[in-house]
This record gives C-alpha cells, sequence and structure tokens, in this order.
C-alpha cells in the first residue's frame, strides 16, 4: 500500500516551466512510491512446491511411494522417492526461470512518460512520475497519472478505458464543468498538446481505485491450452493400458503389489509429465532470445503465433524507409531551390535550381519564406550532438525536424524566429484532416497564419485564394515529385488583423508559397527483408498514408511490387478513396494501399483474416492502436512509435527495424519446432516402455521391467535431455518454408505417424537385445533396462536438425550424463541393489549399443525423411 500523497495545493509549484527539480522528484517518490497500479505478488517457494506435488502423476506416485513402503518393498520406494524429489526440482527451476524470462520482457516494455525537470524536457519510466510533476502530452500519449491541465491546444481525450464512454472528450483549461480540466491515468490523448500537473499516481489515481478491485488472473497461451488437452487424452489412453499391464501380469500369476506399482510406474514412465513445464519454459525463453533481436515480446503467445504469419503489413516511413528526412527541393510558383546536406544537420547548399535564371534571386527568397512558414508551423526541435550520440537528432515527428533543419540552411534560426513570431493559437495535425495551422503574432502587432499538410488537402480552393490554373500547376508538380519517390507537403500563408475564434476561421483566404519534397529513401535492408518475406511464403504489403505515386515508387524499390506490370496494375495499388468508394472487391489482391484511413486499416487486416490468414501488422501512431489489436500480431516501434501503439502491440521493436520481425518469426518457428520435436522423443519413448511391457511376455519375459527401472529410465530421459531440447538452434530451411497452417494439430503433418515408426523400432531394438542375453543366460532384465534408455537417448540425438551444432552443447552433454547414471545404475552398488540390477557380460554392453544406434539411425532417417518431404514452398501472392 503507498503512503499518503500530498495534495495539489502542498506540491511544489506546478505552475511553472521548469518542473520539479531532481531532488524534490527523489524525495516525493520515496515518500508517495512508485506510480504503479499495485506490486505483483510474487509466488513463494513453497507455494511452487505445493503446486508441483499437486500434480495428478506426483500423486500417484505418492500413492505408489506408500504402497511400496506397506509392502517392505524399500528399494521401489527409494526409487520413486528420488523421481518425485527430481520432478519437483526440475519443475520449481523451470517455473522459476519462466517466471524470471517474463518479467524481464515486462520491464522491457514499461511505459514512459515525458516530464519537465529542473526545466529539461526528457522522457522517463512512468514508474517514477510524482505529484507535481510537469507532464508533456502529445497525441498518442498515454497519460500516466492523474493531472491538472495547464495548457491545452486542441485537446481530445479517450477516456473509455474508465468510464465506458465511447465519444472522446474536449479538454480545456477554460472548460465549463468539474472535469474539463482534469486528466485521468490510464485514458489517452487522441489529438492535440497539453501542458499538466500531476495530482495523483499509483493505488491513489483514478485507475488504481478501479485496479485496486481486480484480480488478473495468468492466461494459457493456445499452444499451452491444447497441449494441455492433449495430455489429458494421453493419461487416459496410458491408463488404460497400462491397466491391460497389470491385468496380464495378474493372469500370469505376478503379485497384485508387483504390478500395481509397475502399472503406476509405467503410467508415470509414458507421460510425457514435463511437456507443461516445457512448453511454458520454451516459450519464456524464446521471448527472451527474440529481446536479444530486438524484438521484445509483451504477449508469451505472440511466441507461438509468429510462426504462423502469413501475411505482414507494413507502414513506409521510418520502417521501410529511413525515417531520417531530408529536404532536397523547394517548388515555389517563382521557381525552384535546392538544399544540400545530410541528415538533420543544420548546415548544407541553398541555391536556386537552375543557377542562369535571371529570376533565381526570386526563388531563392521565395524559398526561403516558405521554410519560415514550416519552420513556425512545426512541433518538433532539433538535438545537437552529444557524448552519446554524435549526430544532429529529432524530437518529435521526422519530418517537421526535417523542415527545421532545411529552414536552418536557409539562414532562418529556428530560436529567432519563435522568438519574434510567438505561437498564439493552433489546430494540431490529425490523421483525418492530414494539415495542421497554427496562428503567430508579428513585431507589428498583426498577425499571420501559417498552414502545412498533404496536397490534395492543402492545394483546395476553400482553403486558397490562388488562380485555378496555379493550383493545378502546383497538383502536377506535387504529382511528379511524388513519382520519384519524395515525400511532398504543400505550405500556405495568411495574414490576420485578429486572432481567429474558432481557429478554423483562418483557414481561408490563405495564399499558396510552394511545396517541399521531402527525400526518407528506403533502408539498406528492406529489400533483404521483404525478399526474406518471400521466401518464408510470407506476402508483404504497404499501407501508408503517403501519396500514391511515393507510396509506388517506395513499393517497387523495396520489391512489394516486382515489376511494372504489377505498378501499374489496378489490382496491385490503390487509395483510401477508392475503398471508400467501394472500387476494390477484393482487398487481399491489393498489395500497395495509399492515404488510408484508421478506420480502412481495420477493414484491411480483417479482409486478410477472414480469408484465414495469420496476420502481423507494424504501426507507431495512435491511430494505429486499433488495427495493431485486430492482428494477429501487432508490431509497435520502440523508439518513434506512441505509448498507445507500443501498448497495444504484441511485439515492440526495440531498434525500430523491419529485419526483427523477421527475426522473431524465424525464432517462433525455432520455438514450435522444438516443443514438436520433444513431443516425438518423450511420446516414442513412452509407447516404447509400454509395448515393452506388453510384448515382453509374449517371448518368455514374464515382467520385463520393475517398477524402479522404469521410474529411472523417465528420470534420465524427461529429465535433463527433454529440457535440453527446447534449446536447440532454428532449422537451416526454417525460413525457405511456408508458415504451418495455424489449425494444424501439433500432433499434426505426419507427427503421430512419426511417434509410432520410433515406438516400435525402440521396441523391437530393445526386446531384442534382452532375448539375444536371455538365450545364453545373461541378465536379460538389465541389458533390457540399459537397451530402452540407450535407443532413447540415441533417438534424442537422431531428432537434431543439425548435426554436429556447437550452439546447444547442452543436449549432448545431457545425454552424456544420462548415459553416465544409466551405467552408474548398473555397476554402482547402491543403485545397482534398489534397481535390482547386475553387470552385464560386454556383448550385453554391445547390445545396448547397438539399440542405440538403432534408435539414433531410425531418428535421423525420420529426420531427413521429414526434411525432403516437407511441403514445397509455394509461391506468395505477388
Amino acid at each position: 500500500m503507498h503512503p499518503p500523497q500530498p495534495s495539489a495545493a502542498l506540491a511544489p509549484e506546478s505552475g511553472s516551466n521548469t518542473g520539479l527539480s531532481y531532488e524534490e522528484a527523489h524525495r516525493l517518490l520515496e515518500r508517495c512510491g512508485p506510480n504503479e497500479l499495485g506490486e505483483q505478488k510474487k509466488t513463494a517457494l513453497r507455494s511452487r512446491i505445493f503446486a508441483q506435488l499437486r500434480d495428478p502423476l506426483i500423486l500417484v506416485l505418492l500413492v505408489a511411494a506408500s504402497l511400496t513402503v506397506a509392502t517392505g518393498d524399500f528399494a521401489d520406494a527409494v526409487v520413486i522417492c528420488v523421481v518425485i524429489l527430481f520432478n519437483t526440482t526440475v519443475g520449481v527451476a523451470q517455473e522459476v526461470r519462466a517466471d524470471n524470462a517474463v518479467a524481464a520482457l515486462s520491464a522491457m516494455t514499461a511505459p514512459t512518460a515525458r516530464v519537465t525537470r529542473d526545466g529539461v524536457e526528457q522522457q522517463i519510466p512512468s514508474s517514477t512520475v510524482v505529484p507535481g510533476d510537469a507532464l508533456v502530452l502529445g497525441e498518442g500519449d498515454i497519460i500516466p497519472a492523474d493531472a491538472t491541465l495547464t495548457y491545452a491546444a486542441a485537446l481530445l481525450v479517450d477516456e473509455s478505458a474508465l468510464t465506458g464512454e465511447s465519444v472522446p472528450v474536449d479538454k480545456d483549461t477554460h472548460g465549463t464543468g468539474p472535469q474539463a480540466g482534469q486528466l485521468q491515468a490510464g485514458t489517452v490523448v487522441l489529438r492535440g498538446r497539453a501542458a499538466a500537473t500531476v495530482t495523483a499516481t499509483g493505488a491513489h489515481s483514478a485507475l488504481g481505485r478501479i485496479a485496486a478491485s481486480l484480480h488478473p488472473r495468468q492466461q494459457l497461451t493456445p499452444l499451452q491450452k491444447r497441449l494441455a488437452g492433449l495430455g489429458r487424452v494421453l493419461a487416459l489412453v496410458t491408463v488404460g493400458l497400462c491397466l491391460l499391464v497389470l491385468a496380464l501380469g495378474l493372469i500370469r500369476g505376478q503379485s497384485l503389489e508387483t504390478m500395481a506399482v509397475t502399472a503406476i510406474s509405467l503410467v508415470v514412465a509414458a507421460v510425457p509429465e514435463s511437456l507443461p513445464a516445457v512448453v511454458t519454459l520454451g516459450l519464456a525463453l524464446g521471448a527472451r532470445r527474440m529481446a536479444a533481436r530486438n524484438a521484445v515480446v509483451r504477449r508469451l503467445s505472440a511466441v507461438e503465433t509468429l510462426g504462423s504469419v502469413t501475411v505482414l503489413a507494413t507502414d513506409k516511413t521510418g520502417t521501410l524507409t529511413e525515417g531520417r528526412m531530408v529536404v532536397e527541393r523547394v517548388w515555389t510558383p517563382q521557381g525552384t531551390a535546392t538544399l544540400g546536406g545530410t541528415g538533420y544537420a543544420p548546415a548544407g547548399d541553398f541555391k536556386a535550381l537552375d543557377q542562369d535564371d535571371p529570376h533565381a534571386s526570386g526563388s531563392i527568397e521565395a524559398a526561403r519564406e516558405l521554410l519560415v512558414a514550416a519552420a513556425l508551423c512545426n512541433d518538433a526541435s532539433l538535438i545537437p550532438p552529444r557524448a552519446d550520440s554524435p549526430q544532429w537528432s529529432a524530437l518529435g515527428d521526422p519530418t517537421e525536424a526535417a523542415l527545421l533543419a532545411a529552414a536552418a540552411k536557409a539562414g532562418c534560426a529556428h530560436d529567432d524566429l519563435v522568438r519574434t513570431h510567438p505561437r498564439v493559437d493552433e489546430i494540431p495535425f490529425d490523421s483525418l484532416r492530414k494539415r495542421m495551422l497554427t496562428v503567430h503574432s508579428t513585431p507589428s502587432g498583426t498577425f499571420e497564419s501559417f498552414l502545412k499538410g498533404a496536397p490534395e488537402m492543402v492545394l483546395d480552393s476553400a482553403l486558397l485564394e490562388d488562380s485555378p490554373a496555379l493550383l493545378e500547376q502546383a497538383r502536377r508538380e506535387a504529382a511528379a515529385l511524388s513519382a520519384q519517390g519524395y515525400r511532398v507537403l504543400a505550405v500556405a500563408s495568411g495574414s490576420l488583423d485578429t486572432i481567429p475564434d474558432p481557429a478554423e476561421e483562418a483557414e481561408s483566404g490563405l495564399r499558396l508559397l510552394g511545396l517541399t519534397a521531402i527525400s526518407d529513401p528506403p533502408k539498406r535492408a528492406a529489400v533483404t527483408t521483404v525478399e526474406a518475406c518471400r521466401r518464408a511464403g510470407i506476402t508483404p504489403v504497404l499501407i501508408t498514408g503517403d501519396h500514391p505515386a511515393t507510396a509506388r515508387a517506395i513499393a517497387i524499390r523495396v520489391g512489394i511490387l516486382t515489376g511494372d506490370k504489377d505498378a501499374e496494375s489496378a489490382h496491385r495499388i490503390t487509395t483510401g478513396a477508392e475503398l471508400a468508394a467501394g472500387h476494390v472487391p477484393d482487398l487481399t489482391a491489393v498489395r500497395v494501399f495509399a492515404r488510408t484511413t484508421p478506420q480502412q486499416k481495420l477493414d484491411i487486416i480483417q479482409a486478410w483474416r477472414d480469408r484465414g490468414d495469420v496476420t502481423a501488422m507494424t504501426g507507431d501512431g495512435v491511430n494505429d492502436g486499433p488495427a495493431l489489436r485486430q492482428s494477429d500480431i501487432g508490431v509497435a516501434m520502440g523508439r518513434r512509435g506512441t505509448e498507445v501503439a507500443r501498448q497495444a502491440a504484441d511485439l515492440v521493436l526495440a531498434d525500430d527495424e523491419l529485419p526483427s520481425v523477421i527475426s522473431a518469426v524465424e525464432e517462433g518457428r525455432r520455438v514450435y519446432a522444438n516443443i514438436r520435436r520433444f513431443l516425438v522423443y518423450a511420446l516414442a519413448g513412452g509407447a516404447a516402455e509400454i509395448l515393452v511391457m506388453l510384448a515382453g511376455p509374449l517371448f518368455g519375459l514374464a515382467l520385463p521391467l520393475r517398477a524402479g527401472q522404469i521410474l529411472w529410465i523417465n528420470l534420465l530421459t524427461h529429465g535433463l535431455t527433454g529440457v535440453a531440447m527446447g534449446a536447440e538452434p532454428v532449422s537451416p530451411d526454417a525460413m525457405r518454408q511456408p508458415p504451418r497452417p495455424p489449425q494444424q494439430h501439433v500432433l499434426g503433418d505426419g507427427l503421430w505417424q512419426r511417434v509410432l515408426r520410433l515406438s516400435l523400432l525402440v521396441t523391437a531394438a530393445s526386446l531384442a537385445a534382452s532375448l539375444w542375453v536371455r538365450h545364453s543366460g545373461g541378465p536379460w532384465q538389465t541389458v533390457l533396462f540399459l537397451a530402452l534408455l540407450a535407443a532413447q537417448l540415441g533417438v534424442s540425438l537422431g531428432l537434431r536438425e543439425r548435426l554436429f551444432t556447437r550452439r546447444n552443447l547442452y543436449l549432448p552433454a545431457a545425454v552424456a550424463v544420462a548415459a553416465g547414471l544409466g551405467i552408474a545404475a548398473v555397476y554402482v552398488p547402491f543403485l545397482a541393489d534398489i534397481l535390482e540390477t547386475s553387470p552385464p557380460t560386454g556383448t550385453g554392453l554391445a547390445l545396448a549399443a547397438a539399440a542405440a544406434l538403432v534408435g539414433f539411425a531410425a531418428a535421423r532417417t525420420e529426420t531427413i525423411w521429414s526434411r525432403t518431404h516437407r511441403p514445397s514452398r509455394h509461391a506468395p501472392t505477388q
């Protein structure tokens, strides 16, 4: 429980732009506690142990241990107790590792907040926000704590998470009503900008009070649910077969106590009781490996789903392209100017395109006027080089940062412009209007308005007073620049005598200043990433808000559209307007969508899902949140993405690089393949043990194996060896195969047939070795014990995709340890007495080794056969 929090009146000076000092913030954090809804209670070790002991198979073993003690069979009782101790220890250890992995992932995706402290705007973990902090809020931010507004510009907040009201709420410092100037934790900024002072955090916030009444429960992933159902079926089948073993033993005259303990031991050995732990640990460690490759998983179920992705819907800016914008051209009615330089550094050439034109000086002045307007109608800022970042960087939208750098190249310092032309009103940019307007005062006492946005939203006679001929010329120029791959913005300005009320009145009678052509080249890795998608059977789709010509140019350069025929096909590229008009009957036939709205993104994703595809979608804005949630795998950008996008996503790219998605898909396929590999190994071994017990008596082996021997085999095969199989590296051709169908059963695609074949071969090899030794009068039961163990260990090595890889040395080490303990069960007197084994002759040992080779060869044959008979990679729809 958090300590009482100071009231707003007692909080430090909140109206000041400097915010709290570091010392005040630290003191308040110690006093009020972290800004968290409640600490997640850690599961006590005692509770974990009791949970393991309540497992049905462990309970069965406890009954068997009690039965052996009651009948004086202390040797078997010791073995059973050792198995219980080992299984419980391994189960608890795996739980702890999985929980630690998930906790580490949660910490990596913890939300952040922007605050001003000591006069410096900075980004901090939301958990460290304290009462009195000066919040800085923008579109896409999740409000981290309850707060009171100190400034708001066109602020629209979604409060549905708290109130259930679906209509967003306008917020203003001068609004009417008790809640007009109040913000609540957990709500979302849909539009506008704001500054606010924190009044309550953690459990004392509105969201905290609601969360206190909730008790979240851990949810199983779909794969875990399917495997739990499979486990129940296997348990029922195994129990039935073991009852048959019990009945046959009694018919042959074996004692009830001996056969009961044997049947119980066989049930425990045949059912892969470590499967749930292996799956959970595999998913969690797979997520950790993805995080190491810059793909941070927010939901464990995403690990398994990633392996089935068939469609990757990606945006353009910053994902396929560099996201480091550079203004290369400025077109004005007076002429065209060009700019040099790279990145966001405010240094580079600024000159007329045609130096010999007698009107070149006029085009330069016109371009400078446009850049002044673009720099003032702007919310970004440039950050100079510093120790940890040797290059100029952007804070805010990259496009706006490029405009600031261009203005600086033209000799217009942003700080000077802001000082002489302070902003007095604004209409922020939003994804529907696709334009932004600001109003500024001038030194002469008048006012000026500046407008920038998408050409089709600005080059409108309802906004501009320019002639139709000039507007048409500007449209043609915008289309030509877009076709060259430029991102194009139109800029206009107007003069005002007074501040308009409302601000929308300033959006008329404006004068066109011109167009900016912003270069955002494709990333070097984009082409190889798109090609990797195609090889893996994943269809790449581009969804962008940019101009169709720009989208087409980028799509061709990165390979989403593969040629002129594709680029010109109406079925390969379409616009949001065409979608709205219903001109596209099949959305899954389109590969490039331009000028789309947030709702259309939902429609596109749903169309693919209705077709049965598994979709992954990238996004970074607040308007991407619904589509990220609707897609099977929502992928958010970790650096430039909004908090809404990150919290809505299943996967967060820490480096904002699309190849990280492909790495995550590869890891998802690896995890699923390893789970299936473990199932083949465990089920084949368990089935072989049952078959040995059923078929042995038919060949004169009255009691093929004793209960302790069965449990010792189970201990060595399902323990360290089974867990080590979960760390196997990815198959070399994993990303050259089509995705697995999401409806496919975990035992599908021929897996249960492989289990049956392997179990029959292991059974035959083990019984053959035992019968050979029995014929010569040797210790046949010991040889059967060693042969069955060796054959299963041989299978574990034969199932490897990369036989001699050094990337998972745990598996050969685990096999070596298991083999050593198997030999110890024969030659260490204490173990030999308990397990009732006796040293075999050299021939017996050779036969056991031969059984290992048979198991290895059979598994190797199965592995090679399944690799060569996999479904051929289909040619993905272009």
